[in-house]
């Protein structure tokens, strides 16, 4: 398996992993407006033998005292992680996630967020967002909502909410 960057004849295969993971088209179709909106950053794919077995995509969020507040800081969200089924449980996810934030990193963003499952990011270092005085715009639980610094206090003294591109609204 090798982990590369999206190619432009990637999307119809991208396409394909994000319906079979998710068992729906919400999450390929917002990976579509993101990538057609250009606010896909950061995109990587697992292929396996010529074929593409996973995908993730972070995209920039800002941080607002409000939701009407001017922006505290800027970093990155990770949305959405998919694998296709016959390949989950088998450490794909797992390196994309961590070939995905060295990459963030590199690229010079200081924090990341994201909304999943609280039994398995944090084993990257996702811990709930709270703990940063953050939140999400999203009426989520708090313990699915996490964050985790890139850069050593990057979010020491943020207080507010994390708000995503608009392209999650609609979804």
């Amino acid at each position: 398996m090798i982990i590369r960057p999206e190619k432009l004849d990637d999307i119809a295969a991208i396409r394909i992993v994000n319906e079979r993971a998710f068992g729906r088209v919400e999450e390929a179709d917002l990976v579509d407006a993101l990538r057609r909106n250009d606010k896909a950053t950061i995109s990587f794919v697992a292929e396996d033998s010529g074929s593409i077995i996973g995908h993730i995509l972070f995209s920039p969020v800002t941080i607002l005292p409000n939701l009407a507040g001017e922006t505290i800081a800027t970093g990155i969200g990770l949305a959405p992680l998919a694998i296709i089924p016959e390949k989950q449980n088998q450490r794909v996810g797992s390196t994309l996630i961590e070939h995905g934030l060295r990459k963030c990193r590199d690229e010079g963003f200081r924090f990341v967020v994201v909304l999943g499952h609280p039994a398995y990011y944090p084993r990257f270092g996702f811990i709930p967002a709270g703990r940063f005085n953050l939140r999400s715009e999203y009426n989520v639980a708090d313990d699915v909502f996490m964050a985790m610094e890139l850069v050593e206090g990057a979010l020491s003294g943020c207080v507010g909410v994390v708000k995503y591109q608009p392209e999650f609204d609609d979804f």
